[in-house]
Parts: structure tokens; C-alpha cells; sequence
């Protein structure tokens, strides 16, 4: 049917519209309580005690808990371990002994109510000796406390490089150093996080019902958390109102949730508000980047140095310290670069734990390259897209091995022409047009600017991935997969591969995702792999239901497979078609207990790579320094896209993330450590009116050989360049007077930089 590069409309959009899906917020269980979390007020104190007695005795209150009730809780385990000395960094379910965030649960308050929850949650009061907190990663650091941030408050040190770096920087012509710096952000999904957890009769284990993006490494997680057999412990995702990298992880709330449930007996659910999601989820971002090149007379990079700092928050989550991994291993993006030693170093702070938000470590990287080579190109005087085409590694190379690894795995640019690529956007989005009229509105006194950016995404194919398809007893086939859906239509790109593979309609298929009880493994969505590999692994289960499905109804007619074809409806067979609801019914006459099942398992030993370009115009408000972006532009290879309008979609809403990014999202502190932007009051996104007009080029010239259908990722190309075409518009908006390395360019940042101007009459706010 040739389903697969077909824009069809979404097959999950109907149960979202008709309201007969339900957010787990929805959900409700009988005899259920409801848990509040007590957290800290405090970024940095020695707790001595919690005191419980008035909230113990409210009305509707069951329990109330803190750490010391729960000892026997061990720490939030790492998806991986990269080093067992960062065990001691791992975050325990509750405080028991020292408070080292604003917001890190304190104590749990079970009751009959959400509200009667939370008045009793007022009533337990904290005693603690305030420290002061450590809020930054410097050397100065106060380390004479009492924390087990250590030495200057590092506690992890990345290595990577390759080449002879001190040989090509003796030889250049020219050193060019520069200094990035991206300020803590969070990805703030229009659904908070929640978790209804219910337990199984006999103490035996628990569903915990709102489990998203990787349900089945949770799973195994919580069971070793709590002693229990994992065959005890089901995992139950049903929507998600986004996801973004901060959802899905294994939180404390969702150990609490459960811990309680078993304990009492009862059904418990939590439900965070958004307060608490800005004080508890993961942050991101926070990091400083120095970057030295070494770099010849025509603008071609002999050798890059590269120092990194993230300021982690307090704790290593989850993702213990991936996301400084992948920034060491992506800075060199699209560009050839001989001779590279990257050192990134990770240290602790009194503020919330970080962890990965839409392109991790990548969208940092990106916008360091980036705004080094523009850097280069102004040094030099030459076009920032010459130095681009005279750096970036050519298709004859492909495929490229960078000769470093990015979170144990060895990175290897699979396939792609980077030239072409960029001259491909350059004519479609007609670059010299853009700047030419950008131009003409500066000699008539507007302040308009044109910016590009280029950038090597990864689709993440750690873990293999199961697929199994099932003859239903109403005539559908179900696809069963692991994977989860965060609102990015992976239900209809599985469905279009499996329509594909048999033939059928697409509205034959039925997706059952992210349940553990139906399916053994799955390593989740995250890192743009979900079509990859969950549709890798859905297109060999085809293969295989296939062939059964002819042999089942070959032998259930007595016919030999030769004469058995598929068709729209079902089987063809001796002139007869079989539909797919008479086949399940022949089965269920003669054999009941069968079932037509194939299941399909998916490995990558090599990530797939897609790449693009990002083209942004900005206007600056001379009043007030506001930048508004007008429009902009994206070409993408994505090797093969399954649905192009949903590839679109990925790539609109994640530059529109990018632009938050770059513009306005900031999380910031006082200097007692007190979280200043808790609402939306204070932690600005984009609205509607902040959306520029947007054109986006899918490209399919370069397939991946890493899968059997070609396909390389989706979910993280729109944001990964964002920031560093804004703050390229940004700066060619003043004839490259300043040069924005710092996110987000907000306009008292732009003051600042103006400020140092020489050229001081650019802004009315700058001659008052």
C-alpha cells in the first residue's frame, strides 16, 4: 500500500478529541487516598527534626511520613553507572538527615482529600540550622559545609578528544577563543507529573497508572527499590500531555506513591501542581562553555579545545551525568575538526537536580560550534557560510567516525552530504534574498537581522525493542509495543509501517503501548528513537504475521500457502477472500485457545544521524530591546520521514521551544538559594503571537543503513540549532557590533551587551 511517506491524518486524535482517553489526573480507584508532599523551604540546612503531631491528627488525615519512617527506601538508582564513585550522589526518596533544595520532599501526608492533604501538609513544621548554599560551580565555592559535594563542589570530570591538539595549536595562524553560557531551563509540558498507584490483593506488588516515556527500566527500578519480583510490579501509560526529556523518569513522588500503596493497603494518587513542578522536576541547560580553535588564514579549524561546566543541581538523578557526556561528544557537529580534547567537569549545587530536556547536551553544543564559527568568520572577515562549507566534513567521508563516544557508545555520523545539504536550504529559503532585504530595513533604520545555524542530531538506539502483533478477537490487529506516546503521533507512524508491511488499512491496526503486563521489554521514547526502533522492530514482526497469517488460513481451509495471498480485507485464498474478523472467528470455532501472534525484537549496534540547517530574521524593538523572531526557516535530512506532517510538527514545535529558549526561559535564584520563578508569572514561554511564520524542507536523500527502512529521528531536530540562529540574527541586527553568547537574549541581557558598545546611540534606551 506504500503507506510509509504518506501524510495521513493521526489515528490517536479521535480518542484525544471524544475525551474517551484519560489522563491519569481523570482517574479515580475506590478507597483512594490522596498524598501531598511536604517539601523543603530551605536550599541548604541540617535537618534536626520534623515535627508531625498536629498534621497526624487533622481531618481525613491516614498517615504522615518522614524519612525516618521510610530508612529502608534506598536511593533513585542511574539508567546506567558510569562511575561508581557518582553512587553517593544519587537522590534518596525523602530528606532524613540534611536539606539541599528548595523543594526536596520533607516529609508525605496521606488523606481521604487532595484538599485535606494539603492542610495538613501546612501544619508539619520543620526545624533545621540553615547553611549557605552553594549556587555555582566556581572554584570560590564554599566546600568547609557539611555536603558531600567535594572539591570545589566538582564531583565529575569527562574526557574526551583525539588528534594532536597542542601540535595544530603551535602551528596556527590564528587562536580564537570565546566564552557560552546557557542559563537553567525546564521543559514545562502542559501536564504535570502524576502517578495513581494500586495495589494487587496479598501484598503481591502494584499498577502504578500515569508511567510515561519509559515505563519498563521504572518498573525494574521500583521493583529492586522495593523488594519486590518484578512480575509484581505493572506499569500502566495511558496519554501524556507532553514530554520533552523531564517526564517519565523515576521521581521520588512515583516511589512514595507506590511505597504508600503497598504499606496501607489503599490506592494512592498525587497529582503535582505547577508550583511544585518548577521547584521538583528536572531542570536543564545551566552550563558554561570555553572554546579555543586553532584556525588558519582561509577559516578552516586545525584543532578545538573545549572546557565545560554544568552546574547539576543537588543530586545526580536518573540520568546521572549523560548530558555533559553528550555535550563533550556532539560539539563538533557537522564540521571535519583534525585535532579535539574536550573536558566537561559536573558539580553539585544547593538548587533542583537536573536531568535532560529536548536535545540534551546537544543544544548547548550546538550553540557553542556555532557561534564559534561565526566568531571565526568575523575574526577573518568572510561569510559565516563560506567558513561553514570550508569545515564541514564531505559525503565521501560518510561514515564519518568522530573517534569518541557519547554515553559509552561509539559516535558515527552514518550517512549524509552536509554541503549539500546547506546549499539545498541556502536556494530553497533563498538566503541572499533574506539578507538582502534585511539590508534595505536597516538603511530605513529597522534593527533586522538574518542568522544560520547547522547542526548533527542522534537518534538514540541504546537498548533493543520489542514489537509483537496480535489477532484480536474483533478482527484488529493490535500492535503491541513498550514505547510510549508523549503527544508525538508515534501511534500513527507505528500503524502506517505496520499497514505498509501487511497492506491492510491503517485503520485495521490498533496500538496498545506502554503496558509491561503485555509486553516483556521495551527501552522506551527518548533521544528521537521511537520510530526507529519501534518501527523497525513492527516492520520484521510483519514479516513474520505474514507468513502466519497465510499459513493459518491455509490450514484452516485445508489449502495448500502457495495459493494464499494477502489482500486489503484479510487472506486470499483459492479465489476466496477471508476477512480478518472471519479468520479470528474460524479460529475461535476450531481452536479457541490459539493465537495469531508474532513478535519481532529490533537492535542497532550504531545510532542514526540526522543533520539540517536553521535560518532565522529577528527584529529588535529599539524601545524596549525586545526581539521578535519574523520567520524561520529549517531544512532537515531525515533519511526517510514515515509521516512528513508529523516530522513538520516535531521540527515547528521544537524550534518554537528553541526560541523560548533563547529568548526568554530562564530559571533563576536568589542569593540564599530561594527559587525566583515558581508560576508562569515568572518563567516566560512562548505564546501564539511569539510563533514566526515558519517554512520547513524535509530532505530524504540519505537514508540510514542502520535500519531496514532508513529512518533516523525526529523529535529533537527543530530545537537543537534554535539558539544558535537567534543569536546569529541577533547579532548580524547590529552589523556585529555585539556578539550574544549568552541564553536567553533577553532585553536587559541585550542592554547589557550594547552597553559596552562603542556605538551607544543604537537604542532610544541607550541615549536616555
Amino acid at each position: 500500500m506504500n503507506m510509509i511517506g504518506q501524510s495521513v491524518d493521526r489515528v490517536e486524535d479521535d480518542d484525544l478529541l471524544q475525551a474517551s482517553t484519560r489522563f491519569v489526573g481523570s482517574l479515580a480507584f475506590e478507597n483512594m487516598l490522596h498524598m501531598h508532599v511536604v517539601r523543603s523551604p530551605y536550599a541548604h540546612a541540617r535537618l534536626k527534626s520534623v515535627i508531625v503531631g498536629k498534621a497526624a491528627s487533622a481531618p481525613g488525615v491516614v498517615a504522615v511520613w518522614t524519612g525516618n519512617d521510610i530508612r529502608e527506601l534506598p536511593p533513585i538508582g542511574f539508567r546506567r553507572i558510569p562511575d561508581r564513585d557518582l553512587l553517593q550522589h544519587r537522590q534518596p526518596v525523602m530528606a532524613s538527615d540534611e536539606l539541599r533544595y528548595v523543594g526536596e520532599p520533607v516529609a508525605i501526608v496521606l488523606a481521604t482529600d487532595p484538599c485535606l492533604a494539603e492542610d495538613a501538609g501546612r501544619l508539619v513544621a520543620i526545624d533545621a540550622e540553615i547553611r549557605p548554599p552553594v549556587l555555582d560551580c566556581g572554584p570560590e565555592t564554599d566546600t568547609r559545609t557539611e555536603t558531600r559535594m567535594r572539591g570545589g563542589n566538582e564531583v565529575a570530570r569527562i574526557e574526551k578528544g583525539y588528534g594532536d591538539v597542542e601540535a595544530a595549536f603551535a602551528a596556527a595562524e590564528h587562536k580564537i577563543s570565546i566564552s557560552c553560557r546557557l542559563a537553567r531551563q525546564t521543559a514545562v509540558p502542559m501536564e504535570t507529573r502524576g502517578a495513581i498507584a494500586v495495589p494487587h490483593p496479598g501484598a503481591a506488588g502494584f499498577d502504578l497508572y500515569g508511567a510515561a516515556k519509559v515505563p519498563h527500566a521504572n518498573r525494574q527500578e521500583l521493583a529492586r527499590m522495593l523488594s519486590l519480583d518484578i512480575g509484581g510490579v505493572v506499569l500502566r501509560e495511558g496519554h501524556a500531555g507532553g514530554g520533552f526529556g523531564v517526564r517519565g523518569e523515576l521521581y521520588p513522588e512515583d516511589v512514595l506513591v507506590a511505597f504508600a500503596a503497598l504499606r496501607l493497603r489503599r490506592p494512592v494518587k498525587w497529582i503535582e501542581d505547577r508550583s511544585e513542578h518548577f521547584l521538583a522536576i528536572n531542570h536543564s541547560r545551566d552550563q558554561t562553555i570555553h572554546l579555543d580553535a586553532a584556525v588558519s588564514k582561509t577559516g578552516v579549524i586545525a584543532a578545538l579545545r573545549a572546557r565545560i561546566a554544568t552546574d547539576q543541581g543537588a543530586y545526580l538523578r536518573t540520568h546521572e551525568i549523560k548530558v555533559s557526556d553528550l555535550s563533550c561528544a556532539f560539539l563538533p557537529g557537522p564540521y571535519r575538526i583534525p585535532a579535539y580534547q574536550a573536558t566537561a567537569t559536573v558539580h553539585l549545587t544547593n538548587k533542583t537536580p537536573c536531568g535532560t530536556y529536548r536535545a540534551p547536551g546537544r543544544f548547548e553544543a550546538t550553540f557553542a560550534m556555532e557561534r564559534m564559527i561565526d566568531a571565526i568568520a568575523k575574526a577573518l572577515e568572510l561569510d559565516p557560510v563560506e567558513v561553514r562549507r570550508r569545515n564541514l566534513i564531505s559525503a565521501t567521508e560518510m561514515p564519518f567516525d568522530r573517534q569518541i563516544e557519547a554515553t559509552g557508545k561509539r559516535v558515527v555520523y552514518d550517512s549524509g552530504d552536509y554541503l549539500q545539504t546547506l546549499d539545498t536550504a541556502i536556494r530553497a529559503f533563498d538566503l541572499p534574498e533574506l539578507r538582502r532585504t534585511a539590508e534595505e530595513r536597516r538603511q530605513r533604520g529597522e534593527c533586522i537581522g538574518v542568522g544560520l545555524a547547522m547542526f548533527v542530531e542522534k537518534t538514540d538506539t541504546a537498548l533493543h525493542e520489542t514489537a509483537r502483533l496480535e489477532l484480536a478477537s474483533d478482527g484488529k490487529i493490535e500492535i503491541v509495543t513498550g514505547t510510549s506516546s508523549l503527544g508525538q503521533g508515534m501511534e500513527t507512524a507505528l500503524a502506517q509501517i505496520a499497514a505498509d508491511g501487511l497492506g491492510f488499512p491503517i485503520d485495521v491496526f490498533r496500538i496498545v503501548r506502554g503496558q509491561t503486563d503485555r509486553i516483556s521489554q521495551s527501552g522506551g521514547t527518548f533521544a528521537s528513537r521511537t520510530t526507529v526502533m519501534a518501527g523497525s522492530a513492527v516492520h520484521e514482526a510483519c514479516r513474520i504475521f505474514r507468513q502466519k497469517l497465510i499459513e493459518t488460513c491455509a490450514a484452516l481451509l485445508d489449502e495448500t500457502t502457495d495459493r494464499a495471498t494477502l489482500h486489503r480485507e484479510g487472506c486470499r485464498i483459492n479465489g476466496r477472500n477471508v476477512g480478518l474478523s472471519e479468520l479470528r472467528a474460524m479460529i475461535d470455532a476450531s481452536a479457541p485457545s490459539t493465537q495469531l501472534v508474532a513478535e519481532a525484537d529490533f537492535s542497532s549496534g550504531a545510532m542514526a544521524c540526522p543533520y539540517g540547517v536553521h535560518i532565522a530574521q529577528v527584529k529588535v524593538d529599539p524601545d524596549d530591546l525586545s526581539i521578535t523572531v519574523e520567520k524561520y526557516h529549517i531544512a532537515y535530512e531525515i533519511g526517510r520521514a514515515v509521516n512528513p506532517d508529523l516530522v513538520k510538527a516535531q521540527l515547528l514545535g521544537g524550534a518554537v521551544q528553541g526560541i523560548g529558549g533563547a529568548l526568554m526561559e530562564e530559571i533563576s535564584f536568589s542569593s540564599d538559594g530561594q527559587p525566583l520563578t515558581t508560576s508562569f508569572a515568572d518563567y516566560v514561554t512562548p505564546r501564539i503571537v511569539d510563533v514566526p511564520a515558519f517554512e520547513i524542507l524535509l530532505l530524504e536523500d540519505w537514508p540510514s543503513p542502520t535500519n531496514p527502512l532508513g529512518l533516523k529521528g525526529a523529535g529533537e531536530g527543530g530545537i537543537n540549532a534554535a539558539g544558535a540562529a537567534v543569536a546569529a540574527a541577533v547579532e548580524d541586527a547590529f552589523a556585529a557590533k555585539i556578539a550574544p553568547r549568552q541564553l536567553p537574549i533577553t532585553p536587559r541581557a541585550l542592554f547589557d551587551l550594547l552597553s559596552k558598545t562603542d556605538d551607544r546611540l543604537t537604542s532610544p534606551l541607550l541615549r536616555r
